[in-house]
Order: structure tokens, then sequence, then C-alpha cells
């Protein structure tokens, strides 16, 4: 009996020492030789068996907008709700919040109770939930919340509302427009005048943008290079990402995703103008450098190749000139970015531009004249879902 138990104290103790102590401790090791057991097996740590949690954003819109409020949310066993500003936010359209818990891609019950409010909407990634109402609680519903994202950075798209112009980088060209509504703002968005004018500003400055890059065949050149450039601007709804000042980004990224190395992407800050007046330009493992009015920044291939150099005008303008071909140079005719902008090609000018962001209803509308036309504006409408930003038949 005395020879049993320890054999069998023994063998427990061998097996701790595998799971949890260095090979030096292992009971049974071989002296001088750590992490091996008699016969020359190596002694291997038992494996993890607990589950990685798992995360799940949800935006909780309400039927009108009010006073910010925070909805009471229950979750079933297992769940919760993570805490802190950056993962709980109410704006007076929403509220939004991070589930975490085990992996399930089926989905698990959350019931939402919002007595001040009335729920329309709840959205996750870019899906609208199908809400179940409950009889005799007005105010009460649940929906079915998928959690499979590895941490709730990588599940930003819950809260961000935008469409993709151009959603290819294979295309030389990855162009997103960002829809913001001063009843979604939150963080530092919250308080403070509402950056309307660089909003529409920003949108203004990517359309002619774009019109650049096709005209000047740049885009053209980043596709034959297996290279794309990439359009963005601000959002004002993502706790995750304090997205300010106002700016946007005209990037080149030299790769087919945005991990690519020695990506240059400038962040052009504007004014209460829509004006730019400052670049902050990230060069991906070299830090940032810092442009203003005058000071051109070069944006290369990783072969040393000049492609294209972005100078800020003293007006608050941008000149993009190509390394081969003409310049092009962006103004506002009147000084307000926010109205319309104008494009001169060598000097001459060449196109006008002007947006108008319908955000409650989803309705993007584009305006292109050709200078010295006397024909109506071409017009693009772009409709959108007003909650996701989900194109209209994408």
């Amino acid at each position: 009996m005395r020879f049993r138990r320890s054999l069998a104290n023994l063998l427990v103790a061998a097996s701790i020492g595998v799971a949890g102590a260095t090979g030096a401790d292992v009971v049974g090791a071989i002296p001088g030789r750590p992490g091996f057991l008699p016969g020359g097996a190596a002694a291997v740590a038992a494996p993890d068996t607990a589950p990685a949690p798992h995360y799940a954003g949800i935006r909780v819109v309400r039927a009108v907008p009010g006073a910010p409020s925070t909805p009471r949310i229950t979750l079933p066993p297992g769940y919760r709700l993570l805490a802190g500003d950056r993962h709980r936010a109410a704006s007076r359209s929403e509220f939004t919040a991070f589930i975490r818990g085990p992996r399930s891609e089926r989905g698990i019950p959350v019931t939402i109770d919002w007595p001040e409010a009335s729920v329309g909407s709840v959205v996750a990634a870019d899906t609208r939930l199908a809400l179940h109402r409950h009889a005799g609680a007005p105010h009460r519903v649940t929906v079915v919340v998928p959690v499979v994202w590895s941490s709730p950075d990588a599940n930003q798209a819950t809260l961000q509302v935008w469409s993709m112009l151009s959603r290819s980088t294979a295309s030389g060209l990855l162009w997103r427009i960002e829809h913001n509504d001063p009843d979604r703002a939150v963080g530092p968005w919250a308080g403070g005048p509402w950056p309307a004018v660089q909003a529409t500003a920003v949108v203004n400055w990517m359309v002619a943008a774009e019109a650049v890059l096709r005209d000047s065949g740049l885009i053209a050149e980043a596709r034959r290079r297996g290279h794309f450039f990439s359009l963005m601007g601000f959002e004002t709804n993502n706790p995750l990402h304090p997205d300010n000042p106002p700016h946007w980004h005209l990037a080149y990224y030299p790769g087919r995703d945005h991990g690519a190395p020695r990506a240059q992407v400038p962040h052009f800050w504007v004014d209460e103008r829509g004006g730019t007046f400052y670049n902050g330009m990230d060069v991906q493992g070299a830090g940032r450098r810092a442009f203003r009015a005058g000071e051109p920044a070069r944006i290369h291939a990783p072969d040393g190749t000049l492609l294209v150099t972005l100078t800020i005008r003293a007006d608050g303008g941008l000149d993009i000139a190509p390394a081969v071909g003409p310049r092009y140079s962006i103004t506002a005719p009147d000084g307000n970015f926010g109205h319309s902008v104008d494009v001169a090609r060598a000097g001459v000018p060449w196109r006008s531009f002007a947006t108008r962001d319908d955000v409650k209803i989803g309705v993007l509308v584009v305006q292109v004249r050709d200078a010295g036309s006397t024909a109506p504006h071409r017009t693009t409408v772009y409709r959108y879902d007003a909650l996701t930003g989900v194109l209209s038949g994408s």
C-alpha cells in the first residue's frame, strides 16, 4: 500500500511538473538535461484549455434623438459588458456597447430595456439586426448578436458609418466617405461646436482629389505596381478612435493592404473654412514628418521613384504635382472649402466640385462642372443605409 501511494504521489508530482514547472523542476527529469524525462521524451506543457474570449459591439439606435441616456442590457450567463468610456458611449441618437464572452457564431440573445427612448434599430457590424419586441413591454427588445471578434478594435465596423466608393485595393484606389451626424457625436465631438463646414469640406476635398488621381494617371500607375492610393476622411462617432481634429487622407500604400511596408499616410488638417493648413505625414517605419504651407511632401514608390508631390498652398488649397504630367491645384472660389472647390490643371481652370450629404436619409449628391462650360452639372447620387453607410445595391 505504501509503495502504491508513493507511486501515485510520484505520478501526480510528475504531472504537475509537466504542466507548470520548468524542466529542472520536473520530477523524474534527467539531471543536467532540463525538460527531458527518462527515455529522452521532452517534458511538454499541457495545453491551456480555456478558450480565448471574443467580442461583439452593438449600436442601439433611438427612434427619435433625445438627451443621451443609458439603456439596461441583459446578457446570458458567461457574457458581460465591457466598462469604460471607450467601450460604452451615449449620444443623442445611440448607445454603443461591447460584449465579452465565449465565441458564438449563431449569436446570443441580448435584451435591451430603454424606458427613456423607443428603440428604432440595433446595429452590429454593418447589419441591422432583427428586433423581437415584447408584448406589454413597449420599451423592450431582444436581438441575436454574433460574438465572433478577436477584440473590440477588430469590430470597429459596428461604430463606423461610411460608404465605400471604391473598395478594391487591386483597382489602385481605396476610397471611403464618412457620414458624420451631429446626433451621433461622441467623445471629443460630443461637446463644443459641431464641425459642419469641415465635414462637408473633407468630402469636397476627396471628390476633387479622386478626379485628379484618375486624370493624372496616378491610380493607373499604382495599379500597375500592385499598390493603391487611399482617400479617407474623419469620423465623429467612434469612441475607440477619437478622430480629431478634422482631417482627410490622400495616402499611398505600396502593397495590397494597409499593412504595406513604407506606406505614406498624409493627415491633412482643415480649419474652420475647411482649408488645409497642416500635413502630418506618417511613413511606416520612419515616424511622422510635419509639413505646412509651401513645404513639399513627396511620395515615393519603394524603389525610390518619385510618384507625386503634395504642397499645401498659402490660401488653404493643395497642389498635387505628379512626377510626370501637369500640376493640379485645388482651391475654393469663395475661400470656403465647404461650399465648393475648383481644380486647375497646369494653371488653367479645369473642373468645379460640390457635394451635399444628407446623413439623416442616406443620400450623397456629387456635382461636377467643367470649367467654361455652359452645360449643367454632372450629378451623381449615392444612396446608402443611413445607419451603416452600406451603398444601395452593394
